[in-house]
């Protein structure tokens, strides 16, 4: 019978051998050999193997002690799972490689190397028998060196990967796991180094991690190798990516979000032959503002991605990283995601907070949960004994060493990091929530401070001084009842998209343009499209600052708001979202930056120069080029096709073929190929010529608190006259029912977008039985509403001839 090879080189390796070189070796040769003849690069190298590790351990005659020491363990509290550990590295450390074993890591090495001048750079990497396996998710139990050079650094690395066999938290992972400590092997994988030092890398995953959204691709990056992503020592840059555009070879990415990646991890200054040297430094500004990808690149890696999903035939957690020679992008790892895999959130817990109080530090969130506990600062795994179970751990970041910590928390907070961290990862696998790269936390939070910690409002999470009181609700999605009648979401906050898409919606009736232009934009659009006319010094200064990476002002605009409407639009997709475009009122524009200059004063400014009126004037003509081009970019670059377009407020008919016009001169046609535009039936005329104004427009969508408005002749913001609004009026019925009657005579869907469906059950009843499209709601609302869509579709089913009312019993008297 043949010996087993010590080594193997990638090209000889494929998934079938994960016995032999374990998972992530064998999954680097699958790659290697698999999916470079659809131009992935995988940089070249070798693997020990698992005949080599066994050899060590027989001539060594390590078996037996490794055995008697593992046997002492305390599985129950791992109270001397440290001594003993240190015994048994001691033991693995003091026993040298077999002759055999490091002549063949030599060979193989010097035959990587060929061609070259100076000592190949490598990646050594630990890859037990039974690490990265689906059942096994904790990656990260063993040790991994960068910048390796020479034979000799080489094996003295490759002695260490398997010490770290017997780390702590290997020993542990294994006895949960019900793994034989001495029938896992260890292979260790021999990497050409990629020059990331000199650019950047990164780690993705082909489901978004938060909420498994598995339409999207998610991309971490930061400058240099990409250990600092790896261990969170960084806030990396995000980019999302939506993969049915790019499997139709459109522009794939729908967002990115500028990380501070405040270190770049470089080969050392003094690295030669013989050293394994690497440091990290500080990242300059000018770097620290600049993305790390281009979004070709980011495309590049995209399409990559999808074909490793492709091939392994489930989500994927996958490294990459860009050679600063060549500035060629490279795949070096890629094992299977575990998190979500296999997964479907049937169950919603949500959170509201009741109260506020002094904000401490933000963050990014992860999970969606609501805590309140003492805060525990810990610098090191070392002040581990410090943490309570149920405490608030609180520490500058975090790698696997502190995995027995982190179960006893119920919160992590991280001055670094990103959703690929080290902290992220564990808090997603122990159903914890986290709020990674706070930047300060540990200087802004006191230890023992009592804390509440929010991931419940979307991208962002809070951390607050004290004990705020929240709200629990439990959302059972599996046993929905849907309503025939559609149920769609009013949507303002675009981070709040992933999440929301889990409900069970059927689109976005109404997506707010003003929420993104406010938060994310804040200059106003003509001031971005007249910079050099602006006057305002101050608003200048503030609007070079903000666009200080775009090769125009007005591209600025464009990028964000495309973006905004994009990953809200991919969360959703294909279910439709309908945009509305921007409906400030004069007022409103005035606060943006700059805005004061491009803004008449008005008396009232609810029924002054806003909607449909603005859009045509050379006062704001130039400004909804913008709007209409960042729509543009959504559909026909990013390929989300789902999006409409809505108009607010118009007044005329004729205003509205003046806008449809516009629209098609700024590259948005209506038509079968074109982009349905829908109008907000919101105004008397609307509903009095809805017949003229559906010529003009593919559907409606009814505004029913500027429609009662107008309709009473009241201020709602009015505390004197605010009682006398009420959505249920006979007189606002009346034009409801005329509305939707004329909008289903002529053929165009029509939606309601308001509070009192999901408030008064009548009311949801009287639109069910007029017809009605669909209604949209808040997502606090979404299913009180749809329960009262079902029960009056219900009582319609069991009426023997169901008659349209005017208005039903809880109208208001005259």
């Amino acid at each position: 019978m043949s010996q087993l090879p010590f080594t193997l080189s990638f090209s000889e390796l494929d998934n079938r051998q994960v016995a032999l070189v374990g998972g992530k070796n064998a999954s680097l040769g699958e790659l290697f050999t698999q999916l470079a003849t659809q131009g992935i690069r995988v940089p070249d190298g070798f693997a020990t193997t698992a005949a080599a590790y066994r050899l060590f351990l027989n001539e060594n005659h390590l078996r037996e002690p490794l055995a008697a020491l593992m046997a002492q363990v305390d599985g129950q509290e791992f109270s001397n799972i440290q001594s003993v550990g240190m015994q048994a590295r001691a033991l693995v450390q003091a026993a040298p490689l077999p002759a055999q074993v490091a002549e063949a890591i030599g060979r193989a090495y010097q035959a990587l190397s060929a061609g070259q001048a100076e000592p190949l750079a490598v990646a050594v990497r630990s890859s037990a028998t039974a690490e990265d396996l689906p059942t096994a998710s904790f990656a990260g139990q063993h040790d991994s060196f960068l910048n390796v050079r020479g034979e000799a650094a080489l094996l003295q690395a490759c002695r260490q990967c398997y010490v770290s066999l017997f780390n702590d938290r290997a020993i542990k992972y294994r006895l949960q796991h019900g793994f034989d400590h001495l029938q896992v092997a260890l292979s260790v994988g021999v990497q050409r180094m990629v020059r990331s030092d000199l650019a950047s890398a990164g780690v993705a995953f082909t489901i978004e991690p938060e909420t498994g959204h598995e339409q999207l691709l998610y991309l971490t990056g930061s400058w240099g190798l990409g250990e600092n992503v790896v261990q969170g020592a960084v806030n990396p840059d995000e980019f999302y990516l939506f993969k049915p555009a790019l499997r139709q070879g459109n522009r794939g990415l729908v967002t990115k979000k500028l990380g501070d990646k405040a270190k770049t991890m470089r080969y050392a200054q003094d690295a030669r032959a013989g050293t394994t040297g690497i440091e990290n430094t500080d990242t300059p500004p000018e770097k620290r503002s600049e993305f790390v990808l281009t979004d070709a690149e980011a495309g590049q890696l995209g399409r990559w991605l999808l074909l490793i999903e492709d091939h392994y035939g489930m989500p994927m957690d996958v490294e990459w990283a860009k050679d600063g020679l060549t500035g060629e992008l490279f795949i070096v790892q890629a094992r299977p995601e575990t998190v979500h895999h296999g997964r479907q959130a049937l169950r919603l817990h949500e959170y509201h907070l009741r109260g506020t109080g002094p904000l401490l530090a933000t963050g990014k969130a992860v999970g969606s949960q609501i805590v309140a506990g003492v805060a525990r600062l810990i610098a090191s795994p070392a002040e581990g004994h410090r943490l309570q179970p149920g405490e608030i751990l609180v520490t500058d970041s975090t790698s696997p060493d502190w995995n027995v910590i982190l179960k006893k928390a119920s919160v992590i907070v991280t001055n670094k990091g990103g959703r690929t961290s080290h902290a992220a990862i564990v808090a997603r696998e122990l159903g914890l929530s986290a709020v990674v790269g706070t930047l300060h936390a540990t200087e802004h939070i006191r230890d023992g401070q009592l804390i509440t910690v929010s991931c419940a409002e979307g991208d962002e999470g809070k951390i607050f001084a004290g004990q705020l009181p929240w709200d629990e609700t439990d959302l059972d999605l599996e046993h929905v009842a849907q309503p025939r009648t559609q149920a769609m979401l009013i949507l303002a906050d675009p981070d709040r998209a992933l999440q929301l898409a889990r409900y069970p919606s059927q689109g976005v009736g109404l997506m707010r343009m003003e929420f993104v232009i406010n938060n994310a934009i804040r200059i106003h659009p003509m001031a971005l499209v007249e910079f050099d006319k602006l006057r305002d010094a101050a608003a200048r200064a503030e609007i070079e600052q903000l666009t200080a990476h775009y090769a125009s002002k007005p591209e600025y605009f464009v990028d964000k708001l495309s973006q905004a409407i994009g990953l809200v639009a991919a969360a959703f997709y294909p279910r439709p979202v309908i945009v509305r475009m921007s409906d400030f009122k004069t007022n409103e524009y005035a606060g943006l930056v700059g805005g004061r200059q491009f803004e008449p004063e008005e008396e009232n400014p609810m029924l002054g120069f806003r909607g449909a009126a603005r859009y045509d004037s050379p006062q704001y003509r130039e400004g909804f080029r913008l709007e209409c081009q960042a729509l543009h970019r959504v559909r026909h670059e990013m390929g989300l096709t789902n999006v409409k377009a809505m108009i607010p407020f118009c007044r005329t008919v004729a205003e509205g073929c003046r806008v449809v016009k516009l629209m098609e001169e700024f590259g948005l046609p209506r038509g079968p190929e074109g982009v349905e535009i829908y109008v907000m039936a919101e105004i008397p005329s609307n509903v009095i010529l809805a017949e003229d104004f559906a010529r003009v427009f593919d559907g409606f969508s009814i505004g029913s608190n500027d429609l009662t408005q107008l309709t009473l002749g009241l201020d709602r913001d009015s505390a004197i006259v605010s009682p006398l609004f009420d959505e249920r009026n006979p007189a606002v019925l009346r034009l409801l029912s005329q509305v939707i009657r004329a909008a289903k005579a002529y053929g165009r869907p029509i939606g309601l977008c308001g509070q009192a469906p999901s408030d008064y059950p009548d009311f949801a009843r009287f639109l069910v039985e007029q017809g009605i499209d669909s209604i949209s709601f808040t997502p606090d609302a979404l299913l009180p509403g749809m329960a009262n869509m079902v029960q009056a579709e219900q009582q319609l089913a069991r009426s023997a001839s169901p008659q349209p009312i005017a208005h039903p019993v809880g109208a208001l008297p005259a």
